[in-house]
């Protein structure tokens, strides 16, 4: 009898076990798919930010462990994004809204910073740069604006999350992560200014 309740001690620990423990050299991807609030900002007093673009994230994140807790964090997202700008009068042209609708490839570079095990979840956090290469621009009429976006961006990202265990190397994520842009992401022929795009992220993944 003392033989069974072991036994049936001894299983119901294994099924009750938290996530994986990870190791140095362990490799984990998860797909992500991420809701997103984004505006785009310029730092000409004249030009203002008239509203902010709902778009969306969705791709491929690898972390690669180099320690218990700690992971280089890269992937591959598509990313749909945008915002809305009001550009003044200037010589003869009239004051007017440019609306942009952007989409991007992003291969985000950082780190990921992860808790020791709380039951069934752990707590991370994520930070680094955040490069993108444009690969759609068009206006709220749905023209084509590509002279008038760069073709790469850079920022960097800061956010961190829960993962709750499924059971074995499967899990589920939700996070929160905040871009901000560095580089100038309009090419306007009468304004010389410089307009970043900014994110907040709602990151929805499942860890494979």
């Amino acid at each position: 009898m003392n033989r069974v309740v072991l036994l049936v001690l001894f299983a119901a620990s294994v099924l009750i076990q938290p996530t994986q423990a990870q190791q140095a050299g362990d490799t984990r991807f998860s797909f992500v798919l991420a809701p997103q609030l984004s505006w785009v900002k310029s730092d000409h007093d004249n030009i203002d930010n008239k509203s902010s673009d709902f778009g969306y994230n969705f791709g491929v994140v690898i972390d690669r462990f180099f320690g218990n807790n700690y992971a280089f964090s890269t992937g591959l997202t598509i990313n749909t994004t945008g915002g809305k700008l009001a550009y003044p009068s200037v010589d003869q042209l009239a004051a007017y809204n440019r609306t942009y609708k952007l989409k991007y490839i992003e291969v985000p570079l950082g780190l990921k910073l992860r808790s020791e095990d709380l039951h069934r979840a752990n707590i991370y956090g994520r930070f680094g740069l955040s490069p993108q290469i444009n690969i759609q621009a068009r206006d709220g009429n749905d023209k084509n604006i590509s002279k008038e976006v760069r073709l790469f961006d850079l920022g960097y990202h800061l956010g961190g999350g829960v993962e709750y265990s499924l059971g074995g190397r499967n899990a589920l994520m939700l996070g929160l992560l905040f871009t901000n842009g560095f580089s100038d992401i309009t090419k306007h022929p009468d304004f010389d200014d410089k307009s970043i795009l900014n994110r907040l992220v709602f990151e929805f993944g499942f860890i494979f």
